[in-house]
């Protein structure tokens, strides 16, 4: 009967004549209806997300689940995600003649990141060949350049190759290891459910559960109990599942989230971050003849915001430059060659001189008309892009003035392009573009070219979620919080959530937990929380810090620069910190013995204390460049005052001399000034 008054109210004819809100409410009858005649698929763990995250943590949870001694432990697992894995998993990078095309998306991986994907046997999967060590950063600010040197610190993890502190892949090439690995896994039987191409429609809660089909096991004791409020996912394939936990690994805009009623706060930068690849060529010799070390990330810290250079291979590195969005827009609308310049420039030129290009390039792109693209059928509108406001030849011209008017030597490291020489040997290094200078070490390589189609970029901002745990539910990754890239921390923090995360879930199941309950991942919470908050405010205090041209805040932030640099001990805490280790011979060198650690059994990522002193110095520097702003508003306030003052005191004066007898010249002249 309901079926067929549905069937009557749903005909085209009808429906035509139905209010919004009477259309909304027959759609929803008709979807409880429906999804009453159908039984759910059951689930110990749903997964949304088929990203890094997602995988690593799926990887994580079938791997030991399926080499436990007890087959009835093992947990039913569901990976859920909307894009076609097969491309991931079949993904072949092009390659031109010796060189390699990269992706513009590319991640760093800490040493304690890369055990994490080791223990669970992906890492073995991935290619390598196509991953670079950094074992050097060079860092500086870009107003005084006040510098510090970043050394790998050795480690006594067998796994990890001594002075490497970090190891730069793409992120395609990380997830087709994950993917693979979790192929194999499949293969041996485990309990693993891959739903790929299949979007997630929506979310509820389970109002009527009284039946699951998930076998009887330890970790699934309430098996004969009633399941309402196990969420229940409607897919795009008109497919239904329930979990028991369902992890939100689904990126900032998390449904999960949604679903949970989980807030989050945070902030947009108001910036846009540039990525691309780089190719610069056969620069790898300096000037005294010795290789260029190609494994080093340099970053120069630019008031609009930081550019970070970051090798992948002798001739390609990946770009990172965050800046406002304007001029974000209009770096990429003057095109490839323009880009590169621009890039050269902006890790050698003054910043007085890099103000001055960015309001050149702005006022053409500012007066420029937008050209719809075509894309291949027809013009877009909504593409429309301001294309040749400014000439590869202009820029060109530009930076050389500049680079004259700061006396900047052609054959310099702070060149940022090469003049031809008679001398053939002189032509042979511009040729390799070769910086023929004993600081060449001190800058990146000179970039020639961007790879064609790699220039993008995105928005930034810092969020994390007021809490990671809900009915049922928890978050993971950027789905929990979000983290400006100045720091390349992003896909490691969500990695680290993975590894606690799963460890929580295998340690409440093999104690025959409900792995759905608060109790159960209460230790994920107390392991990850802070943690996360420590690194996403310590990285939002250095891009205020640094996003300042005031003369104190300056001074005050070289200062601390160089005397971290000399303090060798503190930079090696800095570094652990960073890279999440727990070298055991280290960690007691540094902290104390009764001293209380965010996450001890697995992999531990940062120490309380260490993200305490880190983010409370940060936050001390943040406040003294506030208190700074603030009295220097209240001087400039105080003296706008006075300068009222005197004016007013200055018009009445004149004015009683002007109504008096004999006005003289010096109360005129007053008057005047």
């Amino acid at each position: 009967m309901l079926r067929t008054s549905l069937k009557r109210v749903w005909d085209p004819k009808i429906i035509r004549y139905l209010r919004p809100e009477d259309t909304r409410i027959v759609f929803s009858t008709f979807q409880r209806g429906y999804a009453s005649s159908m039984t759910p698929e059951d689930f110990d763990i749903v997964i949304v997300g088929g990203g890094p995250v997602g995988l690593a943590l799926a990887c994580a949870l079938t791997s030991k689940s399926a080499s436990s001694s007890t087959h009835n432990s093992a947990l039913r697992v569901a990976l859920v995600e909307a894009a076609d894995l097969s491309s991931v998993r079949n993904w072949n990078p092009e390659r031109e003649g010796d060189g390699t095309f990269f992706s513009n998306r590319v991640s760093s991986i800490t040493n304690a990141s890369r055990r994490f994907i080791q223990d669970i046997g992906a890492w073995q999967y991935v290619d390598e060949s196509r991953t670079r060590p950094i074992e050097e950063m060079q860092v500086w600010d870009g107003i005084s350049d006040s510098r510090i040197e970043f050394l790998a610190p050795p480690t006594s993890a067998a796994s990890v190759p001594v002075h490497e502190m970090a190891r730069l892949t793409e992120n395609l090439n990380l997830q087709r290891g994950l993917l693979r690995r979790l192929d194999e896994v499949r293969g041996r039987g485990s309990t693993l459910t891959i739903l790929d191409k299949t979007k997630v429609a929506s979310i509820v809660s389970d109002v009527d559960g009284s039946s699951s089909s998930l076998p009887s096991s330890p970790s699934s004791s309430t098996a004969s109990a009633s399941f309402t409020g196990w969420p229940l996912l409607h897919l795009s394939t008109s497919q239904m599942i329930r979990a028991r936990l369902l992890i939100g690994a689904d990126g900032p805009n998390s449904p999960v989230r949604a679903y949970s009623q989980i807030s989050s706060y945070g902030w947009s930068y108001n910036a846009r971050a540039i990525v691309a690849t780089l190719r610069h060529g056969q620069s790898g010799f300096t000037s005294f003849g010795t290789p260029r070390n190609h494994t080093t990330a340099y970053q120069r810290f630019l008031p609009t915001g930081p550019i970070a250079f970051l090798p992948l291979s002798p001739k390609c590195a990946s770009l990172v430059w965050s800046t406002t969005p304007e001029l974000a827009q209009a770096l990429l609308d003057a095109g490839d060659e323009v880009l590169a310049r621009m890039i050269n420039a902006a890790f050698r030129l003054p910043d007085v001189s890099m103000r001055y290009l960015h309001r050149f390039i702005l006022e053409r792109w500012t007066r420029a008309t937008p050209t719809a693209v075509n894309t291949g059928r027809q013009a877009d509108p909504k593409l429309a892009r301001k294309q040749g406001f400014v000439s590869v030849e202009e820029i060109e011209k530009e930076i050389q003035w500049r680079e004259r008017a700061h006396s900047i030597h052609p054959e310099s490291a702070l060149s940022s392009t090469l003049t031809p020489s008679t001398d053939p040997a002189h032509e042979a290094r511009n040729e390799a573009n070769v910086i023929l200078s004993s600081e060449a070490t001190l800058y990146p390589p000179l970039v020639h070219a961007v790879q064609p189609g790699s220039a993008a970029s995105f928005p930034l901002r810092m969020s994390h979620a007021d809490n990671y745990l809900g009915a049922r539910t928890t978050l993971a990754g950027d789905a929990a919080h979000t983290v400006h890239p100045l720091a390349g921390q992003g896909l490691n923090l969500g990695l680290s959530d993975a590894a606690s995360l799963a460890s929580t879930i295998l340690e409440s199941a093999s104690l025959g937990m409900d792995v759905g309950s608060p109790l159960a991942l209460k230790r994920y919470l107390e392991e990850r929380y802070l943690a996360n908050h420590g690194m996403l405010s310590s990285t939002d205090k250095l891009w205020k810090l640094y996003g300042t041209a005031m003369g104190p805040v300056v001074w005050a932030r070289s200062v601390g620069l160089e005397v971290t640099n000399e303090w060798t001990g503190l930079k090696d805490a800095f570094m652990h910190f960073a890279g999440g280790s727990n070298d055991g011979a280290y960690m007691q060198r540094m902290t104390n013995k009764n001293e209380v650690k965010l996450s001890q059994r697995d992999y531990p990522g940062i120490s309380l204390p260490g993200v305490e002193i880190l983010a409370a110095a940060l936050e001390g520097i943040s406040g003294v460049m506030d208190g700074a702003r603030t009295l220097i508003s209240a001087t400039t306030k105080q003296n706008k005052g006075r300068t009222q003052i005197e004016n007013s005191t200055l018009r009445s004066t004149s004015t009683s001399a002007s109504t008096g007898t004999g006005a003289s010249s010096l109360g005129n002249t007053g008057t005047h000034a």
